[in-house]
């Protein structure tokens, strides 16, 4: 019989890989998978090695197969621990975000983690961490923006002068 060949097969065994990462459905045939070879008498370093998965990880899938069956194998919902914020909320800091931090007192003119943090403490009274806040502007569909730095009593006449583009000429 034919060899069979997969051109650049290690790149494709990495993108294969997390193919199945990213589909629950996927996800659960590769549980299966892992549970058939099982069955077929290989060990659980073999099942490991040849899915590309822990040795511990194949073990779990074994362990809650015997004790649930196929439902074992299933993703469960709510796994991880659970967000701080509600979803209304989310929405509620989401309109937030659309006003300035002067609107509701603050000093600042932009918004950032840190400023962010301090105004879910305040208005939510829930202690959201600075890098948390950041993934949060991501998650809303907002990018960081930074102020220009401003030199203190510059002379505005030097500082036009400097400018890297020049006014239009007529």
């Amino acid at each position: 019989m034919k060899k069979l060949i997969i051109h650049d097969p290690e790149v494709m065994q990495i993108a294969l890989q997390q193919e199945i990462v990213r589909s629950e459905e996927a996800r659960y045939d590769n549980k299966l998978h892992g549970v058939l070879l099982a069955c077929k008498g290989m060990t659980s370093n073999e099942i490991a090695s040849i899915l590309g998965r822990g040795v511990r990880t194949v073990q779990y899938w074994i362990k809650r197969f015997n004790k649930n069956g196929f439902a074992g194998l299933r993703e469960k919902e709510g796994r991880g621990r659970p967000g701080t914020l509600e979803e209304k909320e989310i929405k509620r800091i989401g309109k937030d975000l659309r006003k300035t931090p002067r609107d509701f007192g603050y000093s600042q003119n932009l918004w950032d983690g840190k400023m962010l943090s301090h105004h879910i403490q305040e208005k939510y009274g829930k202690g959201i961490g600075v890098r948390q806040c950041q993934r949060l502007f991501h998650d809303l569909g907002f990018r960081l923006r930074k102020p220009r730095p401003m030199i203190a009593q510059a002379d505005p006449v030097a500082k036009e002068a400097f400018k890297k583009t020049p006014e239009e000429i007529t």
